[in-house]
């Protein structure tokens, strides 16, 4: 039996019952690639450019919207007709790190309404089960994804050892 890593993206994807890590395979599948780009820009004009020069190669494009200083509804309206046009994934690298009702507000409303539109976004475990619950309350039903942060990279960083090993 072949290894995880020597599975095709279509067989990787056969095997997950959750439909977005289903469709993410299918575009690694489609486009032979794994490559995501981390859009660290902060006006909507470069956001778009960029996503439109990168978008055939991509399948994954990742942004920071809190960061752009002209966002509106526009943007998230033409950002996804990118990312449909070019058959990529958006990740709102939001990082979550409230409790349940706090991250349900922040989620699925507010300025931003990041559920509406990112197909991905993430949270620090921290905060505990409440987190992944008020997430999941507003995202599950839209299909969304959510990656759990146990650890970041960041010089000086506190939580190691017995927490990360809990968690």
């Amino acid at each position: 039996m072949a290894s995880y890593s020597q599975k095709t993206y279509a067989q990787r994807g056969k095997e997950h019952a959750h439909p977005l890590v289903k469709e993410l395979f299918a575009t690694m599948e489609r486009k032979q690639s794994n490559l995501s780009l981390a859009a660290d820009v902060s006006t909507k004009a470069e956001l778009l450019a960029l996503a439109d020069t990168v978008g055939p190669y991509i399948c994954v494009l990742k942004t920071h919207i809190d960061v752009v200083s002209d966002f509106d509804a526009d943007l998230v309206e033409r950002l996804l007709a990118l990312a449909a046009k070019h058959d990529f994934l958006i990740f709102e690298d939001r990082k979550f790190a409230d409790i349940g009702n706090t991250v349900k507000l922040q989620y699925g409303g507010g300025i931003y309404c990041i559920a509406d539109w990112a197909h991905i976004t993430n949270c620090h475990v921290i905060p505990g089960e409440g987190i992944i619950q008020g997430l999941a309350e507003v995202g599950k039903p839209k299909g969304r994804g959510l990656l759990l942060l146990a650890e970041m990279s960041s010089a000086g960083m506190l939580a190691t050892g017995a927490y990360t090993d809990k968690n």
